[in-house]
């Protein structure tokens, strides 16, 4: 079976390319902590939107660290990156700017299932 996040890096391969990444070039490595199974790192690599993923470790222009069960909330769309870093949930560090672009890959919080409310779309 196959864990949320290694599901989301395999999606980000699967489809290619990401047009959302189009004018992006670097690597971003995910630094992922967790106390009782161990830290978990994923290097990715975009170039121009060809995007591709492996479950290791490596030099990047970009590391972004976080606790674990958070990024499985950030790949659900339950948080967003950018907020995060800026209330010190992730740390980026390297080119941060490429942060900004991955971002963009990541879902947007799930659409609320509303009925029978007025000035509410559903």
């Amino acid at each position: 079976m196959v864990d949320t996040i290694e599901g989301f890096f395999q999606q980000l391969v699967d489809q290619q390319p990401q047009p959302l990444l189009s004018k992006v070039r670097g690597t971003v490595r995910f630094h992922l902590l967790d106390p009782q199974l161990g830290d978990d790192h994923w290097l990715v690599a975009i170039d121009h939107g060809d995007v591709s993923a492996s479950h290791a470790e490596g030099n990047a222009d970009c590391v972004i660290r976080a606790d674990k069960a958070f990024f499985e909330r950030l790949v659900q769309g339950r948080e967003n990156a950018i907020a995060a870093m800026l209330r010190g949930a992730i740390v980026c560090s390297g080119d941060v700017e490429l942060l900004l672009a991955i971002q963009r890959i990541f879902p947007g919080p799930p659409k609320r299932q509303t009925t029978g409310q007025r000035g509410v779309s559903q």
